[in-house]
């Protein structure tokens, strides 16, 4: 099991067989949680290829009324 030491910083590097295990590379956000006395579990969040289109949803949905519609709707008048 690989080891760390934690520095005068409270800084803990992580083993290098560790994070190409795993994939982590540097810039990259970990979230650490205390589990229970004497457990610490580190996780690494999963890289997006593409945030906005997380963010804004992928393909269109076809939800509304279409714009034809709308234009026959609004010439019946």
């Amino acid at each position: 099991m690989p080891r760390s030491r934690v520095t005068a910083k409270n800084q803990a590097t992580i083993p290098k067989q560790v994070r190409e295990g795993v994939g982590v590379k540097p810039g990259e956000v970990v979230s650490i949680e205390a589990i229970s006395q004497g457990v610490i579990r580190l996780r690494r969040f999963a890289s997006v290829a593409d945030p906005l289109k997380v963010l804004i949803g992928g393909k269109g949905t076809r939800r509304g009324v279409p714009v034809e519609s709308l234009e026959e709707q609004i010439e019946s008048r």
